[in-house]
């Protein structure tokens, strides 16, 4: 996927600040020197320093120059919960309020909680007009039955874009699906039978323990660790001794730590994989969301074998009603088409046909990389306002991508009050033991910063930082 011109630096400067090469209060190369090393307009550099001060990297001093800032001091890792492996039943206390949108009834509420683009950053004009030509190109086509796995067309756009980064989609192994969740259960279902064990990363979100909960298995919780990421020695330990159906894993920014797995972690995972002879079912539906740099391999980029299986959806980057997603089904694609037929549902041919065309003509790239900077912005204000607001202790794992944030209350909060405090100024956010089946993660809570920010969202955050002060 292109890049912005004023990242060929602003990723040097970056790296260099995070390695200590830069450090807080250091001088940064002036405007006119990066105009001539890069060979850039005076714009373009002017982009990149705007950039690198909305993340909270640099700040300005008049008449002097860009300086590296004093890094939030509640920028730091979130350790992960480690034991020994234990096998659970997926069963645990769900409340669909905590985790959905409430927005038709409750317009007073300050939402952080629900995981999709909001109305002022989705793209409606673009979509709309897309829609608009596809209906008027189309016409009765669009009322007829399309083919169960999914418009040709479509599946072989979806494999040329993946190729931007180097992801092995076969067109022949695609299944057009109705959005991510169906093609995790479409995943499940043809490896797996009741009573079977998945992994799982801890915390995990929501939605995928749900649709394990459905299936009746059985799950290990696999820690993430924000520096780290996904404990494949745990997984090690816990395949020595159990018989693991599946690996249910989100290498490119976790929801909901943010966390995104170096290639060199991709491949490591991948090997355990094989070594056990275990499916991995990969989630990559914030892979377009990089906040910086190129858009970061899947696991399906490294996989000889079939025994990857990756699904993604457009709701996340076009639209929450776009209700299309996809799945690539590697070597278990026939028992998986299967599955998908007798699900009787095959995706609404205006949203394939309205998709194929935005791949086609190249606005969806377009979009993304309006879209992920909006993203990153979003995140380091957000940081920052909880910085502002939250008192110390509250420790924040920064995310390299996405849009969420996973916050950790210091340990002498009293959770319940917290919560408490939080509905009766109208704020919500998701609390953090729904992302487990375990008791883990009660002091921690997930933000979301897919909208823009209004005043309401700032006075939201304030109000709900004050509980604690």
């Amino acid at each position: 996927m292109k890049q912005y011109r004023y990242e060929e630096f602003t990723i040097i400067i970056e790296a260099q600040i995070k390695e200590g090469v830069y450090k807080p209060g250091h001088k940064l190369p002036s405007v006119r020197a990066l105009m001539r090393r890069y060979a850039m307009s005076t714009g373009a550099v002017q982009q990149g320093f705007d950039y690198l001060m909305s993340k909270g990297l640099v700040e300005s001093i008049y008449k002097s120059g860009y300086y590296v800032a004093n890094l939030p001091e509640n920028q730091v890792s979130i350790g992960s919960i480690k034991r020994m492996p234990v096998i659970r039943d997926a069963v645990f206390k769900h409340k669909l309020s905590q985790t959905t949108s409430l927005r038709a009834s409750r317009n007073s509420l300050t939402e952080f909680n629900v995981a999709a683009p909001g109305d002022l950053l989705v793209p409606q004009k673009m979509i709309l007009r897309t829609m608009q030509q596809v209906i008027r190109e189309q016409g009765a086509g669009l009322l007829r039955y399309y083919p169960s796995t999914g418009s040709e067309e479509l599946k072989h756009n979806i494999c040329k874009h993946a190729a931007h980064y180097n992801a092995k989609l076969n067109a022949d192994e695609l299944i057009i699906t109705d959005g991510a969740l169906q093609a995790l259960y479409i995943a499940l279902v043809s490896i797996c039978s009741p009573g079977d064990i998945v992994a799982v990363e801890s915390p995990c979100v929501f939605s995928i323990l749900q649709v394990i909960k459905t299936l009746q298995l059985k799950v290990i919780e696999i820690p993430m660790d924000s520096q780290t990421g996904f404990d494949i020695g745990h997984l090690k330990k816990a395949c020595s001794t159990i018989k693991i159906r599946a690996i249910i894993v989100t290498p490119n920014f976790q929801n909901p730590t943010g966390i995104l797995l170096t290639d060199e972690q991709k491949k490591e995972l991948l090997a355990v994989a094989h070594h056990q002879g275990i499916a991995i079912i990969e989630n990559d539906v914030y892979g377009d969301l990089n906040f910086t740099g190129q858009r970061p391999a899947n696991l399906k980029s490294f996989d000889e074998s079939g025994l990857v299986m990756t699904y993604s959806s457009y709701a996340k980057t076009l639209a929450a009603g776009i209700r299309l997603g996809w799945l690539s089904a590697g070597q278990f694609f026939q028992k998986a088409e299967q599955v998908k037929f007798s699900t009787g549902s095959t995706v609404a041919p205006v949203y394939q046909e309205t998709v194929n065309k935005l791949l086609n003509s190249k606005s969806y790239d377009r979009h993304i990389r309006t879209f992920r900077t909006e993203l990153s912005k979003n995140a380091y204000y957000t940081l920052n306002l909880l910085r502002t607001y939250f008192p110390k202790g509250t420790h924040v794992a920064m995310p390299a991508g996405g849009y969420n944030l996973w916050v950790k209350l210091a340990d002498e909060i009293n959770i319940k009050d917290f919560y408490l405090h939080c509905e009766k100024v109208g704020v919500k956010f998701t609390p953090g033991e729904t992302f487990s089946f375990s008791s883990d993660f009660k002091r921690f809570f997930r933000i979301v910063f897919a909208d823009q920010y209004s005043a309401k969202h700032i006075e939201g955050l304030k109000l709900a930082g004050k509980t604690m002060l």
